[in-house]
């Protein structure tokens, strides 16, 4: 069941500590998943999704009730990841070319025998599609509230959501579905496009 189904705009007055303080305990959990898919690590999820809400903290007064406060706060918490994730990137590779030289074109094996496993396929995407496909599949969100929580159009969501399931196929292929299974539960199963 999709989390703005839970909060709605009308709970939450910008500005107050206390119903901030309960739009933490109600946002926090599914924001850190859906960090921890995007950076791939526990610890960096934490982190990032602490800067978040104390960035949405420091908002909070200019908060606007016309969006949904999960959204909003889900927002600057993916915003905010694929920053981290773009200038870890940028030290790892830099760091790479610092120790290695370039790397050759060959792919590593290690990486090819992982490449089934959903989790691992998911944080090859790019942030922004892996974001739009955890949001959807993993905690249930539509079209509407991804797009809210991103700040982009629901078009913009089901081309994302499109790129990342084929994309996902190709790397899960024969055995990818984004039907009804374990790893991404999903009360709202509609295509992409209809939301």
């Amino acid at each position: 069941m999709p989390a703005s189904g839970d909060v709605t705009p009308e709970r939450y007055r910008p500005g107050s500590k206390d119903d901030f303080d309960r739009l933490y305990q109600t946002a926090y959990p599914r924001v850190y998943r859906t960090l921890s898919v995007i950076l791939a690590d526990p610890a960096e999820a934490e982190d990032c999704a602490q800067d978040a809400f104390v960035r949405a903290f420091q908002a909070w007064g200019r908060w606007r009730p016309d969006a949904p406060a999960e959204a909003w706060v889900h927002r600057i918490a993916v915003n905010h990841a694929i920053s981290y994730r773009r200038r870890a990137k940028l030290r790892s590779v830099g760091e790479v070319l610092r120790r290695l030289g370039r790397p050759g074109p060959s792919r590593d094996p290690a990486v090819v025998a992982t490449q089934p496993d959903l989790l691992t396929a998911l944080r090859s995407l790019p942030p922004k599609l892996a974001a739009a496909i955890v949001l959807r599949h993993y905690h249930g969100y539509n079209n509407r509230e991804i797009a809210a929580a991103l700040g982009v159009s629901e078009r913009t969501i089901g081309t994302r959501l499109l790129q990342a399931a084929q994309r996902l196929r190709v790397l899960l292929e024969p055995s990818f579905s984004l039907g009804p299974s374990s790893a991404f539960p999903s009360d709202n199963r509609d295509s992409y496009a209809e939301d």
